[in-house]
Parts: structure tokens; sequence; C-alpha cells
């Protein structure tokens, strides 16, 4: 796309001689030569680095300020501009898109419904967790010319959130993973959680699916908000498992079930979870005319966003699961279920805060302290007291409770982004 054009879609003007970008970024830590770099002002005002990203070869720029040279397209608000550029990338596509949203999973179906789909379809995802008010826009605007299928995450801090979103990425289809009590400090009840999550179902058009977890009673209460078809997925779904195994490297194995057919499915990614996952990215890859031997195929290979998941080991041979990008007692169930089904003398839970709990804070950690316990783990309180044990603080504090990384040792590392805990994770794999 030209400046040129994106002033004329965003109502900017440009400045600078006209130039060709191949798509756009917001970061100049990982801004590459050719892009639209976009100043978003927030906590700190993207503005102030408008010169790193001429310096690292940006191809033209938004601004709201004056221009700093280079190729700029003032604009009265750079977030608006990036929307409508979002918009306008989306009206220019016409392959289906798939929304994806839920409590838990949006970014671990994203990843297996990309694997099923595009082996067999050109296809672009949202990058890492890019789901918000930024990442929808970018993830449209930065979609090759030659995609055939995008696969969009999205977000929410409140009611009319995804209502938002899908009015610029208009799904054609949309997966709900689950819903449960996360992020109630935004949100108070998990009622306004699944009422915000089902605006995605609210916005597929008739000739659209919508793709819902039967395993989650306020997921498939939304069946009735869908003017599309609705399938269902889990246990009782239209589309569900059985003879689920796990291998010694918690990698699962199942018979998948669907229109009557049984299907065989090896997963190369961990955790028993993950198969609820598989089963959503399946019918998303059915809902794209995709068949089912190819979305088998696609599943075979799949891999997962970082620090999701992440089996390593130490030199010692001790197990190593970084599950650290984020953390509510829904995941931290799972992780910890996963972490029980491993066969080690020895199972360690580092477990630092689940942000956004509200009310539920101290209760909800406590509850997960008591799970540690009845699978028999180890808890390592990361800098956070609500686990109701000793608390640690840095990484000698946790190997003086770990004690020697050997084949008789597995340990889990999780918690919420803002506590940064893949850091820890990667020293503890590096351990010697």
């Amino acid at each position: 796309m030209t400046a040129s054009e994106i002033a004329e879609v965003t109502g900017g003007v440009l400045h600078g001689p006209d130039a060709v970008v191949n798509d756009a970024s917001i970061d100049t830590r990982t801004i590459e030569p050719g892009q639209l770099f976009v100043p978003i002002v927030d906590a700190r005002d993207g503005h102030d680095f408008i010169s790193i990203a001429l310096a690292a070869g940006c191809g033209a720029y938004l601004t709201q300020r004056a221009p700093e040279g280079g190729t700029a397209v003032v604009v009265d608000d750079t977030l608006a501009a990036l929307t409508e550029l979002g918009r306008h990338a989306r009206a220019r596509h016409t392959g289906p898109v798939i929304g994806i949203t839920g409590s838990v999973g949006k970014t671990s179906v994203k990843d297996l419904a990309l694997a099923a789909i595009g082996k067999t379809r050109k296809t672009h995802a949202s990058e890492r967790s890019f789901n918000n008010e930024l990442g929808v826009p970018l993830t449209l605007f930065n979609a090759p010319d030659d995609a055939e299928v995008l696969i969009v995450e999205m977000g929410a801090r409140g009611i009319g959130h995804i209502a938002a979103l899908c009015e610029i990425a208009n799904p054609i289809i949309g997966i709900v993973t689950y819903v449960g009590a996360v992020h109630t400090s935004e949100f108070g009840t998990v009622e306004a959680i699944a009422q915000a999550k089902g605006e995605l179902v609210e916005a597929l058009p008739a000739s659209g699916r919508a793709i819902l977890n039967a395993d989650s009673a306020p997921v498939l209460a939304m069946r009735s908000r869908s003017q599309a078809p609705v399938i269902t997925y889990g246990v009782g779904g239209d589309i569900n498992a059985v003879s689920v195994v796990v291998d010694s490297e918690l990698r699962p194995s199942f018979q998948l079930v669907s229109s009557g057919q049984t299907y065989s499915v090896s997963l190369p990614i961990h955790g028993v979870h993950q198969v609820s996952n598989a089963l959503a990215a399946f019918a998303a890859a059915e809902a794209v005319g995709v068949t089912p031997s190819q979305a088998i195929a696609g599943l075979a290979t799949a891999g997962l966003s970082r620090w999701r998941m992440e089996l390593g080991h130490t030199a010692g041979g001790a197990v190593v699961i970084n599950d650290a990008y984020n953390a509510n007692t829904i995941s931290t169930e799972a992780a910890l279920r996963s972490l029980a089904a491993i066969d080690v003398a020895q199972r360690f839970a580092v477990l630092g805060v689940m942000a956004e709990l509200g009310d539920r804070h101290d209760a909800d950690h406590r509850a997960m302290a008591a799970l540690c316990q009845q699978l028999d783990i180890q808890l390592i309180a990361y800098q956070e007291p609500a686990y109701g044990v000793e608390v640690t603080h840095d990484f000698d504090a946790v190997m003086a409770k770990l004690g020697p990384l050997n084949r008789s040792t597995a340990v889990l590392v999780k918690g919420s982004r803002v506590a940064g805990l893949e850091a820890l994770a990667d020293q503890l794999t590096a351990y010697n």
C-alpha cells in the first residue's frame, strides 16, 4: 500500500515523497525496513520514537504532530487511523475471517487453527496475543494480499469491546472457547463476561458459523444469540474426543469423532487440555472447506506461541514446563493437572500472581495452593503471598527450595504476564 493511499483511507495529509509500505508496526524495537510506523499515545507517547523508526528504515509513519522528515501521513488520531486501515484491509479481503474469543485458550486455538488450515489454505493469523483495538487492525492490515483465510484473536476488557472489534474484522466464523471467572476485576461477574464474549456470536452473519464449547455452560447458552448455524465441540458436542491418552512428554493422542466418523489425532504439543482446543480448530478448518484428513495432518504439525506449555529439560534431566505467558484459575488448574501426570518422584509448581481476579484474588490463590496439595505438588510461591505459603523473591531462593534438578524432578513455572516468570523458567532450563 502506498503512503498516498494510506492518507486517502485515513483522511490524513501526505508529507514528503510517496512510498510503498509492506505492513505496519507500533513497536520500534521490532520495526523492519519498509514498514509503516504507527505511534500510539498511551502510557508512553509513540511519537517520541519516530526518529528511531526513521533510523531503522521505516517506509512511512503516521503522526499527530508536525512531520519529522521522511514520508509522513499527518492524521488527527493515530489509533483511529490504524482502525480505518484495518477496516479497509478487511473490506479488500474476499475470504473467510475467523474470530476467536473466550476467557482462556484463545491463543492456543488460534495456533491450532492456523496449523489445521494453513497446510491447505494460505492463512494469516494474529501474532502472539494481538487481540485488542491495536492488535486486531494490525492483524488485518498486515495480512498478505494472497491470504485466503484470516484468523483474528479477540480480547475484551468490558462490555462492547468484542462488538467494536467485530465491526472492524467482520468475522464470518466465530469460536468461543470458554467462559469462567477470569478478569473479574474488570467484568465483575461471570455473567458479564459471557455477555461480552457472546458479542462475537451475535456479530456472525446467517451464512456464517458459530463454534461453541459444549463443556462450558455459559458458552453453550450463546446458541440462542446466534443467527448463524452452531457447531459444538467437547464432551457431548457435535465434535468430540474419545480414547484420550498422553505420552511421557504430555503429548496427547485421541480419537476425534465428527459426523459419525472417527479419526486418529496425535498432537505434538503438551497438555491434555489441548485436546479441546484441537477440536475447536478442527471445527474451524471444516468450516472453511478443509477436509478432515487435511485438518488432522495440519494438527500433527502444530506449535504454540512462546511460553505456553513449553516443555524442556535441564542438563541433569529435570523436566521444566514454561507456561509463564499468563495465568488464571482455569489455566493454572489445567497446567497443574498436566504436571501431576508426569511420572517423576518430585513435582514442583513455581507460581506467580494470577492477576485481575478482583475480590476473588485471595480465595482463588488459596484454591490453587489446595489443589497443589491434593495433587502432591510442592508449591513455591514467587513474589505472591496470597497462596498462603512462604514467598520466594528471586532465582536463588527458588533453587534452594527445588534442590537437585535431575530426572526425578518436574517443575512447572506459571504466572500472569506481570510476573515475568518466563525469565526464571529459562534460567531453570539452562541450569547445570
